[in-house]
């Protein structure tokens, strides 16, 4: 089955929010992707945000589950990691971990 790479064909996508700290937006300019607004680090780190419906947020609160996919396109898997924490804000109540992200105390 051909499956577009839009994911504005596609249900049940999330909605993609640009965030303060974004310094740079991929497929900005790939009319077959959603323009994605990011934040790198100069180690390759990039971070993206994204917002739940009403709907999703229901069954996200019900089934405690959130699916990901990724297009390798027949290229190894790269490392991914999800989080409910901003990784890259200037908040202090967050302390990055070996483990992850963390609320402090």
């Amino acid at each position: 089955r051909n499956r577009s790479l839009n994911p504005l064909s596609e249900r049940g996508i999330m909605k993609i929010i640009k965030f303060k700290e974004c310094n740079t937006v991929y497929a900005e300019n790939q009319p077959e992707y959603l323009p994605l607004p990011s934040h790198k680090t100069g180690d390759g780190v990039v971070t993206s945000c994204w917002g739940f419906s009403l709907k999703e947020r229901l069954i996200v609160l019900f089934t405690g589950r959130v699916f990901l996919q990724t297009l390798t396109f027949n290229n190894p898997l790269q490392p991914l990691k999800m989080s409910v924490v901003n990784p890259v804000s200037d908040n202090k109540s967050v302390e990055s971990t070996a483990s992850g992200n963390r609320l402090k105390p």
